[in-house]
């Protein structure tokens, strides 16, 4: 089985080597624009489709596509890409519970079989001060995460509860439903597992 992972995230990545199995990464190129009144449901299973799609243009293999937005009080979040946009989200964030959307998208590049799915997450926010947005933010500058923070790292600080069936979704890629997903395509994940390298002769 030759696996591909459809994204450069470092996130990503680092959730999938969790399974022991070979994979490589390649970076698809597609327009992440919201078409109008497209739901949060809607545009991560569209997003993440169509990056396993791109990446199908020019590999061969089993292709992983998935996307994420986070949604609050009737808005979809996306990456802040700047401290000043974080600080709105995480104010706006404070007390209450935001649903997070994992797309998840697998395609055979030979048979052109695709199915995806989406995986949601719920997280409720302690109410935090400024201050405390300030010092989380200069810590760990989350600027590339939807929802402006790292629940694998210091943004677990900011959480009152979690809930979801996967951790590993909130972070960005759900294992539990990718190894549904291979099932569905007759490919058990246990036959593709190596050792861990800490434990590799």
């Amino acid at each position: 089985m030759k696996l591909i992972l459809a994204s450069t995230s470092p996130y990503r990545r680092t959730i999938l080597e969790k399974l022991c199995i070979p994979f490589s990464c390649a970076a698809p190129n597609i327009d992440e624009t919201p078409l109008k009144s497209e739901t949060a449901d809607e545009l991560v299973q569209r997003l993440a489709a169509e990056k396993a799609q791109s990446i199908a243009k020019s590999h061969k293999g089993l292709i992983i596509g998935s996307d994420q937005v986070a949604f609050a009080k009737g808005t979809i979040l996306g990456k802040p890409g700047n401290k000043t946009k974080a600080i709105e989200q995480l104010k706006m964030l404070s007390t209450e519970t935001v649903t997070f959307y994992t797309g998840l998208s697998l395609l055979d590049s030979d048979t052109g079989r695709q199915q995806t799915m989406v995986e949601t997450f719920d997280v409720t926010f302690k109410q935090l001060s400024v201050a405390q947005i300030n010092r989380y933010l200069d810590l760990e500058k989350p600027y590339d995460c939807a929802g402006s923070f790292k629940s694998e790292g210091l943004g677990i600080a900011l959480f009152s509860a979690l809930h979801g069936r996967d951790p590993n979704s909130l972070i960005g890629l759900p294992l539990i439903a990718l190894i549904e997903l291979l099932m569905s395509f007759d490919i058990d994940a246990f036959d593709y597992m190596q050792p861990p390298k800490h434990l590799a002769q």
